[in-house]
């Protein structure tokens, strides 16, 4: 059995013990995300996994979007990635006058 070079580490420890590797990642032609395959970048990214660079590079996602994921995580935790949630936990916009 061959593995791929990668830059970076094979799989990481998280906080909560549990061992994190980039086989647990999601398939990098996903187009559809749920509320877990979302969390599971996001931890991957914190942990040191992947660079914030090559997860949006992999996933197709704009820094926007993916800063958008990082702060519900960081406010809310993985709840607040379900679309059905996303009413309750976005801020209210004050426009301006």
């Amino acid at each position: 059995m061959y593995l791929k070079k990668v830059g970076g580490p094979r799989a990481v420890t998280l906080d909560d013990g549990t061992i994190l590797t980039r086989a647990d990642l999601p398939p990098p032609e996903t187009r559809r995300w749920v509320a877990s395959r979302k969390y599971c970048v996001v931890r991957a990214v914190e942990a040191g996994l992947l660079t914030e660079a090559e997860a949006l590079d992999r996933y197709a996602l704009t820094a926007e979007e993916f800063g958008e994921w990082r702060a519900a995580v960081a406010g809310h935790g993985m709840t607040a990635l379900k679309v059905t949630s996303l009413q309750k936990f976005r801020q209210p916009r004050i426009e301006p006058c």
